[in-house]
């Protein structure tokens, strides 16, 4: 286990960016029902934890020896931490938008030329992996290579993983959804029943929602 997964843990439940909903699930853009949900748009309007995060950012491109050229974020989450951390690496950073601008160059990718470089993807969350595959797709066209995305967390879908790995990517994540259940458990931020549910939802999520009202 890295050093910073913990701190990072610690400052995603600060802000309040990963909440806890066992008896009021929410639904996912996808449909999926949950009770739980990740907000990291909320780290930029808290210095101290973002730093956390970025720093962390930086000590895993360190870590795993991740070789770039240039870092991109996916619009719109992925933006501010890309460019921060390219800031932190003093990189360029560019952003990829989720699809062509209908006006002037009708570009996805704004900031800067990648044909022929590294480009470490940077996104705030990872759900089920389709808009990093999206943009990974954009850069290529573009003729970058793409090998890397990091992520602050992901909810651990087994979908995601092999979907990227079946694109030739490694994701990297900056903590993991049980260091944030746990950090969460020990703050008392839900009780034993309530862990229960949420556990049963990691477990297999289609199913729990299913079982708990989802179509």
């Amino acid at each position: 286990m890295s050093a910073y997964q913990r701190p990072v843990a610690q400052a995603l439940l600060h802000i309040n960016a990963v909440g806890f909903s066992p008896q009021q699930p929410i639904t996912f853009k996808s449909g999926l029902l949950a009770p739980v949900y990740v907000d990291n748009r909320r780290l930029p309007y808290h210095p101290a934890q973002w730093r956390i995060v970025i720093e962390a950012a930086r000590a895993l491109v360190t870590e795993q020896g991740l070789a770039l050229d240039v870092i991109a974020g996916v619009a719109t989450g992925g933006i501010p931490h890309s460019a921060a951390l390219g800031y932190l690496l003093q990189q360029p950073s560019i952003f990829i938008r989720k699809e062509a601008k209908e006006y002037g160059a009708q570009q996805r990718i704004e900031g800067g030329e990648v044909a022929g470089r590294r480009v470490l993807l940077v996104e705030d969350m990872i759900t089920t992996g389709g808009s990093s595959l999206s943009a990974i797709a954009a850069l290529r066209e573009a003729g970058a290579l793409v090998t890397d995305v990091l992520a602050i967390i992901s909810y651990g879908f087994a979908e995601a993983g092999q979907a990227l790995a079946a694109a030739g990517v490694r994701l990297h994540t900056l903590t993991q959804f049980d260091m944030v259940l746990a950090e969460a458990q020990a703050q008392g931020r839900f009780t034993p029943a309530e862990a229960a549910i949420i556990h049963e939802w990691f477990a297999d999520p289609p199913a729990w929602g299913r079982k708990h009202g989802t179509p």
